[in-house]
């Protein structure tokens, strides 16, 4: 028998509102909530009005791959593939939609391993988040609406 694969622990928002009372909410999420709703946002985890958002947690357990997502200034949200790595990068994975900014390959030269890192890797990404960001807007909002 060969390894069994180890699924990584969620970071599951206990507060946040499903449509399903059996199902939690990123599984079953209400109609009109933004996307990774249902994840936890770290607000204490922000950089120029950029908040991180958990998929993965890192906190429970030591890894050197997740998931997460970023939270912009107005609440638009993007998601991000993330790993521990000797050579920083960014890379599109899921490209720029109506609904989100993109979902964008990284890696950090920091582990994941503290909320203080996690601040840090942020900043370290945050030039082309907000080229991203700034895409997006001039393509799928109203700049009245978020301005």
């Amino acid at each position: 028998m060969g390894d069994v694969p180890k699924g990584r622990p969620l970071a599951i928002d206990a507060t946040a509102k499903s449509a399903s009372p059996t199902e939690p909410a990123f599984i079953s999420p209400p109609e009109g909530v933004p996307v990774y709703h249902g994840f936890v946002v770290l607000d204490d985890v922000a950089a120029d009005g950029f908040a991180l958002g958990k998929i993965t947690d890192f906190e429970a357990e030591p890894c050197e791959t997740g998931d997460a997502f970023v939270v912009a200034p107005h609440g638009n949200r993007a998601g991000l593939v993330w790993e521990a790595s000797d050579k920083p990068y960014f890379q599109e994975v899921r490209p720029i939609e109506t609904g989100r900014w993109g979902v964008w390959g990284v890696g950090f030269c920091l582990p994941m391993n503290s909320r203080e890192n996690a601040r840090r890797n942020l900043e370290s990404i945050l030039p082309e988040l907000k080229l991203r960001w700034a895409e997006w807007k001039s393509r799928f909002t109203n700049r009245k609406e978020i301005e």
